[in-house]
């Protein structure tokens, strides 16, 4: 088979004309979807949860992790018996969902991952055994770090680059475990895109993109990253759309449809704002946190596909076991790393959980992977701390950074998620099984 590069007439095909659809045709809902490419909803496929839940479950989930930001009325109606989410605006169609009249007799829907009590038990079988999981190394890196803004540099010193960090710990990750049983894949193995399309690809839906938000007659180009217009250009927005909106998307069909796996964990670092990349600010902030999908705002409900998403996720039940799964390796990060929480200060979170760590978030891959999703974002790359580590690299043992001594930044990090991962895991299997006898 040709590589993608090879043909990409044949390849790009179809992503300009579902977006020539989305641009041009008035008589498409696309005016009320959240951006040039998402797609439209199918508000079929929701049948199979007709009377699965009941009324309370419902409400609870709707209120406490979904809608925690209130409920319109014009989107989302419950009663006793059902609730009504609007599919269509402007015909003012709405898709109906009956609750179940109990726990007893609600209805069992098929779903493509497993709980931790559904997977098989083997004895003498590694804690994770028959456990699928996906590994999401957060951002590209390479040569496309520089325009995700996840690169800066402080002097002579080497470039921190997000994306190259956190492949490095996927990999390592992997290892650990694999020597727990646990069946690990990539959504991204290089410093390259999953999406096969590029910011020139997406020139046209920028533009359409800028018009609709007022700006006719946009810049090509901006004026360097400290341009305070950027976002008014065409470059800019065709890389928005390639690097954060393309390149996510093709995450989740991969996700989705090709590795299907009971659990996804979404790797990165966090940072604070460094202003000029190449004289970043260093702060003394270093925190940690965690994130599952939730906490969606009466703007972003607005959006035919973001209501059919957040619709789709909670009937999945998906929370139950991200809930379980972040707050106990929000549990084992902190305790491996000593971080404190980190505290948003905006609006478009909630808290959730009993770890203090742990925020529920609407975030792209947490909403459209479909199945369990825990999202890590430890460390700050430009706190003076952590920038020394990350110089540093990895090595084995212990050495001495900042007058303390310290683990490799990588190896601490994959020390925390594995134990959280074993910590949930054995408790869920009531111990039941012990770790194989080559693992540590």
């Amino acid at each position: 088979m040709k590589s993608p590069k090879s043909n990409p007439v044949i390849l790009r095909l179809p992503i300009f004309l579902s977006l020539f659809l989305v641009i041009c045709s008035p008589a498409r809902p696309a005016d009320h979807l959240s951006n040039p490419l998402a797609d439209s909803p199918n508000w079929k496929s929701l049948a199979k949860f007709q009377k699965t839940i009941t009324h309370d479950e419902f409400e609870q989930l709707l209120q406490g992790v979904y809608c925690t930001h209130g409920i319109n009325d014009e989107f989302i109606r419950v009663d006793p018996k059902a609730a009504c989410i609007l599919m269509d605006r402007d015909a003012q169609t709405w898709f109906t969902l009956r609750f179940a009249t109990s726990e007893r007799t609600r209805q069992i829907f098929p779903r493509g991952w497993r709980a931790a009590n559904a997977l098989p038990r083997k004895k003498k079988a590694g804690v994770l055994s028959g456990l699928k999981i996906a590994l999401d190394p957060g951002h590209i890196g390479g040569e496309w770090a520089k325009m995700e803004e996840r690169w800066f540099k402080s002097g002579d010193a080497s470039p921190v680059e997000e994306g190259e960090m956190t492949l490095r710990v996927a990999k390592m990750l992997a290892e650990r475990l694999r020597a727990l049983g646990a069946r690990v894949s990539f959504v991204r193995e290089k410093t390259e895109p999953v999406t096969p399309f590029r910011p020139d690809d997406f020139k046209e839906a920028a533009r359409a993109v800028l018009k609709a938000s007022g700006t006719e007659n946009p810049r090509d180009e901006f004026d360097g990253p400290d341009d305070p217009l950027k976002e008014q250009t065409v470059r800019w927005q065709s890389e928005i759309l390639f690097y954060r909106t393309s390149e996510i998307r093709e995450r989740a069909r991969r996700v989705n449809a090709k590795l299907r796996p009971d659990l996804v964990l979404c790797l990165h670092f966090n940072a604070e704002a460094w202003g000029d990349e190449r004289n970043p600010t260093l702060s003394d902030k270093n925190h940690l946190h965690l994130l599952v999908n939730g906490s969606y705002g009466p703007a972003e409900l607005q959006f035919d596909d973001e209501r059919f998403e957040m619709l789709r996720r909670l009937l999945s039940r998906v929370f139950d076991e991200e809930i379980k799964v972040a707050d106990t390796a929000a549990a084992a990060m902190a305790k491996k790393t000593g971080l404190p929480p980190y505290e948003y200060t905006t609006d478009n979170v909630t808290k959730v959980g009993t770890s203090g760590y742990v925020y529920a978030r609407n975030l792209v891959a947490t909403r459209l992977y479909q199945c369990p999703v825990v999202y890590f974002e430890p460390y700050v790359m430009n706190s003076h701390d952590v920038f020394a580590r990350v110089q540093v690299g990895d090595y084995e043992g212990t050495r001495t950074i900042n007058g303390v001594e310290r683990p490799s930044i990588y190896r601490e990090y994959v020390d925390g998620v594995v134990d959280g991962l074993v910590d949930y895991y054995k408790a869920a299997l009531g111990g039941s099984r012990a770790p194989p006898r080559d693992a540590n």
